[in-house]
């Protein structure tokens, strides 16, 4: 299967946010599935304007994964702090998108 086709097809499969559709707002995973979609097809700008997190996201998904199979040395403290990254962006991208519907 090509890579275009899967990416089409994975455009059909994706998942509804039921935060949104059972109470009409967005929840602070919302965008992650197509800013997840747009990394893969190389947007990289829209992916972090869907969703900012994806980066910090990705990066301790990286390093979870590296860490898996390699031994580093400050491993723990790097994924508190990968984490806590990925919180703070998760958390400060959702208040800036809800203030900025509010006004």
């Amino acid at each position: 299967m090509r890579l275009a086709t899967l990416l089409l097809v994975l455009e059909d499969y994706m998942l509804p946010c039921f935060t949104k559709k059972f109470f009409g707002f967005d929840c602070p995973g919302c965008g992650l599935q197509r800013a997840t979609l747009s990394l893969v097809k190389g947007d990289f700008t829209a992916a972090f304007e869907m969703y900012p997190a994806i980066y910090p996201l990705v990066l301790l998904i990286l390093f979870i994964i590296t860490t898996a199979f390699v031994k580093i040395k400050f491993e723990l403290i790097v994924k508190i702090l990968l984490a806590i990254t990925t919180g703070i962006v998760i958390l400060a991208s959702y208040i800036f998108k809800m203030n900025n519907l509010i006004h």
